[in-house]
C-alpha cells in the first residue's frame, strides 16, 4: 500500500489513525467531564475538578485507545481556565502518542470558518488537535478552509452525517434516496480521493444507534473510504454487535466511541482502564 502523505510530505491523519486502530483496536474514549460525572467521582464542578478528571481519564486510557475525544463544550463552560485545561489535555495526548479528536462541531462560512480551522488544525495553535468534528449544515463546501488546512498539516476532520438524536432525521433524512446525509457521505468520499490508499482523512460522524437508517438511505460508507466516528457505544444502548450489524462492510472503518460507560467506572484509574479494556475486547470480537 502506498504511503499516505499530506502537504509537505507529512503522513496523513487517515494513515495514522488506521495504524493506531490496527495496533490498538478501534476504540475512541470520550473525555466528557459532565457535572454529574464530576460529582460521581467526588470532584467539584470547577476547574480543579475538570483538570483532575481529564488527566485521570487520559492517563488511564492513553496507551489503550486509538483516540480520545474531549468534548469541547464541557471545557468552554469553565471559561478561559477550562480552555487552558483542554490545551493541557491535547498537549499531554501528543506526548503520549494518542490521537485526539476535538469534539467542537464547528461550522460557519468564509473567514469565520477559516478562523475555526486555524484554531483546531494549524501547526502551533494551542488548541491544535489531530482532528476536529465539523457541522456541514451551511453546505459541505463551507467547510473548505478546514478540509484544505487539515490536508496541509496532516490532520483530519469528522463531518456530522447521520446522528441518532430524534431531531436529526428532520434534516439529515430529507430527500430519501438522495438524502442530505447521503450527499454529505458522497462529498466526504470525493474529498478522500486526495488521499491514496487506506483510510482518507475526511471522516464522518454516524451514531452507533442509527439502526436501519444507513440501509434506508442507501448510504455506502465503505465506498466513502474514510473513518467513521460512531458515538453511542455503551450507556446510550449500542453494543459492538449492533455496530457490526449497522455498518456491515464498513465496520473496519468504524471507531467505536464510548464515554459515560467507561467514565462512570472511575475515579480509580485502574477501574477506568478495565472498563475501556472490556469495551475494546467487545469491538475486537474477543
Amino acid at each position: 500500500m502506498p504511503e499516505q502523505v499530506s502537504g509537505a510530505g507529512r503522513e496523513s491523519f487517515g494513515s495514522r489513525l488506521g495504524a493506531a486502530m490496527a495496533a490498538r483496536g478501534p476504540l475512541c474514549v470520550g473525555i466528557d467531564p459532565h457535572p454529574s460525572l464530576l460529582a460521581g467521582w467526588g470532584l467539584n464542578d470547577d476547574v480543579e475538578g475538570l483538570r483532575a478528571f481529564s488527566l485521570t481519564v487520559l492517563d488511564a486510557v492513553a496507551s489503550l485507545a486509538a483516540a480520545v475525544k474531549p468534548q469541547v463544550a464541557l471545557y468552554e463552560r469553565h471559561g478561559s481556565a477550562g480552555m487552558a485545561v483542554l490545551e493541557e489535555v491535547l498537549a499531554i495526548a501528543r506526548d503520549e502518542a494518542v490521537l485526539t479528536i476535538a469534539d467542537a462541531k464547528r461550522g460557519d462560512i468564509g473567514s469565520t470558518m477559516a478562523a475555526y480551522a486555524d484554531a483546531w488544525l494549524r501547526d502551533g495553535s494551542p488548541l491544535a488537535a489531530d482532528s476536529v468534528t465539523l457541522s456541514p449544515y451551511l453546505g459541505f463546501e463551507s467547510l473548505r478552509p478546514a478540509l484544505d488546512l487539515a490536508a496541509e498539516t496532516g490532520r483530519g476532520v469528522f463531518v456530522l452525517a447521520l446522528t441518532s438524536n430524534p431531531e436529526g432525521a428532520s434534516v439529515q433524512h430529507v430527500g430519501g434516496a438522495d438524502s442530505v446525509a447521503r450527499r454529505i457521505a458522497l462529498a466526504a468520499g470525493g474529498e478522500n480521493r486526495r488521499y491514496p490508499g487506506g483510510l482518507g482523512s475526511v471522516g464522518l460522524v454516524v451514531g452507533a444507534t442509527v439502526g436501519s437508517a444507513l440501509a434506508d438511505l442507501d448510504m455506502d460508507l465503505a465506498a466513502m473510504r474514510g473513518p467513521i466516528l460512531a458515538p453511542g457505544l455503551g450507556a446510550q444502548g449500542a453494543t459492538p454487535a449492533h455496530l457490526r450489524a449497522t455498518f456491515g462492510s464498513a465496520y473496519p472503518q468504524v471507531l467505536g466511541t464510548s464515554s459515560r460507560e467507561i467514565l462512570s467506572a472511575g475515579p480509580q484509574p485502574r477501574a477506568v482502564r478495565e472498563a475501556a479494556q472490556r469495551t475494546l475486547d467487545g469491538l475486537r470480537g474477543e
